[in-house]
């Protein structure tokens, strides 16, 4: 807590108390969210007090402040992995630092592997539920009573009226919005043929190597959450094919638009 705290203090030194509503994490490929922002201040991780620094090369590694859809909103333009190193604490600290410089809703984006057939290269599916195949979680060890209970409840992890939202909102723009479940994996190496197999039969609809950590963190602190993913490759027998970077990118680059759309009109009708 007292890292927590002094990290936020910095922040809001740093940006006049700016005091955000609305926190939203880009994964992979997923930056040009930031033009849609009226940018007011701009701070490199590197520069804050106790905030790990991104090592992915597709991470740009700032934390925006601003305004979009005349909203308040913080940026994490880049994320933190296990696979990186961290712990998990390390992992979702600057979710915790969001609850305290006054955050209220967390919007979380990702870039993943299709598991379910019915899906394609570059659609977005909204995130209904997860599974956690993740080494351990940022609860484990002494709670912090001053961001939530010891044990949490997850049933209802993401948030179901901004999901029924995103669904309408894509139906208005005339797109088509996938649903379903997405599980955690700690990578960094993509998975095995058997592997895929195994993560459709337990019930996943799309893999990746981010986003759970960060969304516990945020319900223990009982924020509401909305996550997508850009389904960026299929992992499907059918469709199977060996994955590289550049690929991911162009992939998350085409559903770049609507994914901005969509987060821009759901923060719009909060």
């Amino acid at each position: 807590m007292q890292q927590l705290q002094q990290t936020a203090s910095f922040i809001n030194q740093q940006t006049n108390s700016f005091s955000p509503e609305f926190g939203i994490i880009l994964g992979t490929g997923l930056g040009a969210l930031v033009k849609e922002i009226e940018v007011q201040f701009s701070l490199s991780y590197a520069d804050i007090p106790n905030f790990p620094v991104s090592t992915v090369e597709s991470h740009s590694g700032r934390l925006i402040f601003g305004l979009l859809a005349g909203r308040k909103v913080v940026v994490m333009q880049g994320r933190f992995h296990y696979y990186e190193g961290y712990t998990m604490n390390q992992v979702v600290f600057p979710v915790r630092v969001m609850k305290l410089l006054g955050v209220q809703r967390l919007f979380v984006s990702n870039a993943a592997g299709g598991l379910n057939p019915q899906f394609e290269t570059s659609d977005l599916m909204v995130i209904t539920d997860h599974i956690n195949l993740q080494p351990s979680n940022p609860l484990v060890g002494k709670n912090l009573d001053e961001l939530g209970v010891r044990f949490p409840d997850m049933s209802e992890v993401y948030d179901e009226k901004m999901i029924r939202q995103a669904m309408v909102i894509a139906e208005d723009a005339d797109f088509d919005l996938q649903e379903g479940v997405y599980v955690s994996v700690p990578g960094p190496m993509l998975e095995t043929k058997a592997e895929y197999r195994y993560l459709s039969l337990i019930g996943a609809d799309a893999v990746g190597m981010s986003t759970v950590p960060e969304v516990i963190a945020a319900r223990h602190m009982n924020m509401p959450v909305f996550a997508v993913s850009v389904i960026t490759d299929m992992c499907t027998p059918d469709r199977l094919k060996k994955v590289v970077l550049a690929d991911i990118l162009e992939a998350a680059a085409k559903a770049e638009p609507h994914m901005t759309m969509l987060i821009r009109e759901l923060i719009r009708l909060q």
